[in-house]
């Protein structure tokens, strides 16, 4: 049976809409959508497939989907803007901010190393169930009362599920009118550009418009890939030791231990910045745009732009990271390129990616934004095969595109000759 796929490829970008179709052939896709900006221009818009399991419902053209951790990049979009309007110093202390959080050894730790990941702060000693997520002033407190798990700056661990809620606590001491991270990004981000993304479901949005989230199966962690990534297999000791890093930071609230309570409303509605986004490719590939073509819409300040455009900072001891046991860098709330997770064309390009295989990024360099997002989880800690594949596709359609260019010039130049 053909998948109905929708939507617009411009000239040259032809195989991107290929490999889409090639990851419901062979890559067991469900239902995905696909965006890509070029230069300001919106060159791939694509969705299809089946937003439920059983494959009966149709993937439409404003079906949205949670992204897991590819929020954690839309809310330190938020967050760079707090900077440019001079809210924000990456470089000060978080507790100059918030005196609450200079608490258990916290009292030096910037805003520069709590969002690059090395402030040890990758888990709560209390558990960060559905009653203290839904308290402001008991998860307030959780927060600043945590020691870290190590001398900040000296090494790095995947603040799964926490770094969004220390970047909420910050927003709602530094933004003029108080509002939290959630709210100041669909103020100031998604009613700006007229963005169809939301941190934490709002209740107004009907049910039909929502894909079902379908978990991966256990033995498909132990599947042979299609890419040279780490398989989900390999950190399954991780999900099994309640006393690791990996378990501590991203099994804690503890909701997050059965992936299926992502389908129910109770907890979709949970504004938190690092997991609970909402949306489609072309939502997230579209905010990214207005950074990677000079935030003019929003005003974004260069001084703003070259901050995140700017190479990650290492921890003191190591490169690998604790959670992850990968070496995967983080800036400023972003995923930075590396060997192991290569996107963009350098340092320069910034973005997130989500557990299951959702992701997105701006590259400043070729003036980029990209975003991929889907319902059918995968297994891979990075470069989901079906991402991987539609991020390869774009580049090469973008180098094919340079290449004639090129030639056309070089041939231009010698008829004037």
């Amino acid at each position: 049976m053909q998948v109905p796929i929708s939507g617009y490829v411009k000239e040259g970008f032809e195989k991107v809409k290929t490999v889409f179709e090639e990851n419901f052939e062979k890559r067991n896709e469900v239902g995905a959508s696909c965006c890509v900006y070029y230069k300001g221009e919106k060159v791939v818009d694509i969705w299809g497939g089946y937003r439920d399991k059983a494959k009966k419902q149709y993937w439409e053209e404003d079906t949205l989907s949670v992204v897991f951790s590819t929020t954690k990049g839309l809310s330190s979009l938020a967050f760079a803007l707090l900077h440019s309007k001079g809210f924000l110093d990456y470089d000060e202390k978080v507790s100059t901010y918030w005196k609450e959080f200079a608490h258990n050894g916290k009292e030096s730790i910037t805003v520069r190393q709590l969002l690059a990941h090395q402030a040890g702060l990758f888990t709560n000693d209390k558990k960060l169930n559905y009653e203290v997520l839904t308290n402001d002033e008991i998860l307030s407190n959780c927060l600043a009362k945590q020691k870290p798990y190590w001398n900040p700056g000296d090494k790095k661990g995947y603040h799964a599920w926490t770094i969004a809620m220390y970047q909420n606590e910050i927003c709602k001491r530094i933004d003029p009118l108080k509002k939290p991270l959630h709210v100041f990004f669909k103020n100031e981000i998604a009613d700006a550009l007229d963005i169809d993304f939301h941190i934490g479901l709002p209740k107004d949005i009907p049910q039909h418009r929502i894909a079902q989230l379908i978990p991966f199966l256990p033995m498909e962690a132990f599947a042979k890939k299609d890419s040279g990534t780490s398989d989900f297999g390999s950190i399954l000791k991780g999900i099994l030791n309640p006393f690791s890093h990996f378990y501590k930071s991203m099994l804690n609230p503890p909701h997050a231990l059965n992936l299926n309570n992502f389908n129910n409303r109770k907890y979709m509605h949970i504004p938190l910045g690092s997991a609970h986004g909402f949306g489609n490719a072309r939502s997230v590939a579209q905010t990214y745009n207005e950074f990677a073509t000079g935030g003019k819409n929003l005003h974004i300040s260069k001084e703003t732009l070259a901050e995140l455009e700017t190479a990650p900072i290492h921890p003191k001891h190591g490169k690998k990271d604790l959670v992850l046991n990968v070496d995967i860098p983080f800036s400023l709330g972003f995923a930075k390129p590396s060997e192991f997770q290569n996107f963009g064309i350098n340092y320069r390009s910034y973005g997130s990616f989500g557990a299951g295989g959702s992701g997105g990024f701006a590259d400043p360099e070729k003036k980029v934004a990209f975003a991929y997002v889907m319902n059918k989880m995968g297994t891979h800690i990075a470069n989901d095969p079906r991402e991987f594949a539609l991020r390869t596709a774009t580049y090469e359609c973008i180098l094919q595109m340079e290449l004639n260019q090129a030639k056309l010039k070089n041939e231009t130049s010698s008829i004037r000759l």
